[in-house]
């Protein structure tokens, strides 16, 4: 028998055990393939790590589990009372997670005369920090291992603008990763595409995203899965004392990264 001769269960059972970028691929193979990889039991198995975190309401519509798993690519769910948001990885299934400004700590973050609370169009929160005018530029976060995709690489980013910003040209942004209790990966990157200095334009810059926002890789950590630990993130500039403004925060992301 060849392997294309088997039941379409079989190979829907097969195929729900790979990827869904193998599954994309494997529906190329023949007929039987094809109609086993549309099959909404072999893409149920790929939203496993999602519908379990989302609220039965923030399910899109669809006519398929396929449809549905696509839709849960391209669109970020706002969880956690506007906190969060989460999406999968198309390639893999594998979570992503946005922490909003508001669920991260930023220093001086209360008080209108340094920063503001507005929201924009093109955010997938409620509401963006939007830094008027500080010297120490603060912002920390933290997240449980617990929610992420197990045995995987993350990398994590800071999504940002920056509008007739000034004061980040003078001194490198120092960003930290690292997990609780264990080792830390700190650099010094430039957050202003439009610096002139020389100095600042040899550091790790930002790149635009295709949602239009800047963002900046700030580490990586792998996630085993085998026991919960928190990871802790920081952005900070305090050492020029230069009044700094224009910086708008959406958030930060971890997302899956290929290695």
């Amino acid at each position: 028998m060849e392997f294309e001769d088997l039941a379409e269960g079989c190979i829907a059972e097969i195929l729900s055990h790979t990827s869904p970028m193998d599954a994309c691929k494997l529906s190329l193979v023949s007929r039987g393939f094809c109609s086993a990889a549309e099959s909404d039991f072999v893409w149920s198995s790929f939203l496993l790590n999602l519908t379990s975190i989302i609220p039965p309401s923030s399910i899109p519509s669809s006519s398929s589990k396929k449809g549905l798993y696509f839709n849960l690519c391209n669109h970020p769910t706002i969880i956690d009372q506007g906190k969060k948001s989460v999406q999968l990885d198309k390639r893999t299934g594998k979570k992503c997670y946005m922490l909003s400004a508001r669920n991260l700590d930023i220093i001086w973050g209360d008080a209108a005369q340094h920063w503001d609370w507005t929201s924009l169009p093109e955010s997938r929160f409620e509401a963006v920090a939007v830094l008027r005018a500080v010297c120490w530029f603060d912002i920390s976060g933290k997240i449980s291992t617990v929610g992420l995709s197990s045995d995987t690489h993350y990398a994590v980013f800071l999504v940002f603008k920056m509008i007739n910003a000034s004061g980040f040209h003078y001194h490198p942004t120092v960003i930290s990763v690292g997990v609780s209790g264990g080792s830390t990966n700190t650099k010094y990157v430039c957050l202003d595409l439009n610096v002139k200095d020389n100095c600042l334009r040899e550091l790790q810059c930002p790149k635009v995203r295709s949602d239009g926002w800047l963002e900046i890789e700030m580490g990586e950590f792998f996630n085993s899965g085998l026991k919960e630990e928190q990871l802790q993130i920081k952005v900070m500039e305090t050492t020029s004392h230069i009044q700094k403004c224009g910086f708008i925060l959406e958030g930060i992301e971890l997302r899956p990264k290929y290695v």
